[in-house]
């Protein structure tokens, strides 16, 4: 019989990841994922994929730390599941750091039961190093030990895996996507077109192809906030009306062009 497919069943699925955190779980939190999930956490870091690598990364980010989770909204998009919050982390050392993110889950049946397949966390780990510098002492600790960490559990490659997080399109593709929405806020075709050029793609909810002027009509007044860059990717938290949502623009490489702007909509 196929699971349940409903928000609420999708939800309990996502929820169980921060209580295994919580609980300081390993067991339960890296059961949570399919046999071949992938963790792209920061977005624009080396993937960590298959159960050995979910493990390694726990070992590394989450087991030495306490953590968390301030869920802001939900977003239900199935089979994909957005939240919209603050990760609350306080290190070994006693600094604490507070990092705005947005968590996407993609979920898949496996054995009976959802798990994740994917698991994309969108935040901006320069922003967190700077204002974990500014706790002072604890905070430099804390810098000073992750290092060691990621060779100890990850190696060296996992530390330069995590170092691809520094580089993406930062200020610049905040700036582009804000430009886009402004544009459609303001029902104004041809900027959009400008901006976005011929080939990118435009899904409005996420899986259904619009095209500009669709989409200009669709997004008056719209509101955004929180607008984050990860890697090749900027996410924001998007208003459409009375509908919440999570906004994804992805980036071609190496360019400020966006190839793909996908809105997932709390439309369950």
């Amino acid at each position: 019989m196929p699971l349940d497919p409903s928000a609420a069943a999708l939800l309990t699925a996502v929820a169980a990841s921060p209580r295994a955190v919580a609980a300081h779980d390993k067991s339960a939190w890296v059961d949570l994922f399919a046999a071949d999930a992938e963790v792209n956490d920061p977005v624009g870091s080396r993937p960590h994929i298959g159960r050995r690598a979910i493990e390694r990364f726990y070992d590394t980010f989450i087991g030495p730390n306490t953590i968390a989770f301030r869920v802001e909204r939900d977003v239900v998009h199935p089979p994909t599941v957005l939240r919209d919050l603050t990760i609350v982390t306080t290190m070994s050392t006693g600094a604490t750091v507070y990092v705005p993110m947005h968590l996407r889950y993609r979920l898949i049946e496996e054995d009976g039961v959802w798990r994740i397949a994917d698991l994309a966390a969108h935040w901006e780990p320069a922003a967190m190093i700077w204002q974990l510098l500014r706790t002072g002492a604890p905070g430099l600790g804390a810098t000073l030990k992750l290092g060691p960490q990621l060779i100890a559990n990850q190696g060296f490659g996992g530390m330069i895996g995590m170092m691809r997080a520094f580089r993406g399109v930062g200020r610049t593709g905040k700036r582009m996507t804000t430009r886009v929405f402004a544009a459609a806020a303001s029902t104004n075709p041809l900027r959009v077109r400008d901006l976005l050029g011929d080939r990118a793609e435009i899904e409005l909810p996420a899986g259904t192809p619009v095209s500009v002027d669709q989409f200009t009509r669709r997004t008056r007044n719209m509101r955004w906030s929180k607008v984050i860059a990860a890697g090749r990717t900027v996410t924001a938290s998007v208003r459409l009306g009375d509908t919440h949502g999570v906004a994804v623009a992805d980036f071609a490489t190496g360019t400020t062009h966006i190839t793909a702007l996908r809105f997932y909509l709390d439309t369950v």
